[in-house]
Formats: structure tokens, sequence, C-alpha cells
């Protein structure tokens, strides 16, 4: 299918819907919803929350929507870049201690550390 590029209602929708047919699918062949980031020598893990979050804002633009696609590539070989605490008025961010920009070529990363397990969880991917 392909990805339209335009800002209309209908576009944003139908990319929104795309990146949630990726990630049905990325989920498929990554059953333990996790990739090893080099950069932070951890897994990064894919929650409900993470395709939540991208789905939203990633499907804004085109841009986003194609970071999206390079999704396997960038958990595994973005760079930290950035460290910041949480925006504690912020119930996405509530879950954790700290957030993670990493980067990776025109793309950027965001990863929460979570308070409850350590696992640093991916909560949002797309350009920059």
């Amino acid at each position: 299918m392909e990805i339209p590029r335009g800002n209309s209602r209908e576009d944003i929708k139908t990319r929104k819907q795309i990146i949630k047919d990726f990630y049905a699918k990325w989920i498929a062949q990554h059953p333990e919803k996790k990739v090893w980031n080099k950069s932070l020598k951890a897994y990064i893990h894919v929650k409900y929350q993470s395709i939540n979050e991208t789905a939203g804002h990633a499907a804004l633009s085109f841009d986003s929507t194609m970071g999206v696609m390079f999704l396997t590539d960038i958990l595994e070989n973005a760079s930290v870049a950035e460290k910041w605490p949480v925006k504690h008025n912020n119930q996405n961010q509530k879950p954790y201690s700290k957030m993670i920009l990493l980067r990776r070529k025109q793309y950027r990363l965001i990863v929460g550390l979570q308070k409850t397990t350590g696992e640093y969880v991916q909560y949002y991917v797309g350009s920059q």
C-alpha cells in the first residue's frame, strides 16, 4: 500500500492504519517484542503504549510514518543523544523514571526507562 503524502484528515487516518498494520506484522516477526540496542547495551521493548503513542503522532507526517517502516534498524542502531526527566503532568510518561532520545540517520527514537521493571520501552519513533 502506498503511503499518502498529504495532510488531510483522510491521509492521516490512512497513515495511522498503515502504522498499526505494520506493527501487527512486526510483532508477528518479533514475538518477544524487543530488540537489542547497541548504544544502550540493552533491549528496547515494544509495548501497547509504544504502538499507540507512535501511531498517534507519527501518522501526522509522511516522514515520521516512513520512520516506523525502519523500526528494527532504528531500535538496533540508534545512538543515545539526550536524556531528560519525565513530564510529571503527562499521564503517558507516568510509568517512566526518565526519557531518552536516540537518533538514527534522519529519525529519532524516544524510549522511557520503566520504573517498575527497569526496561527500556519504545515511546515514539519518527522523523527529526
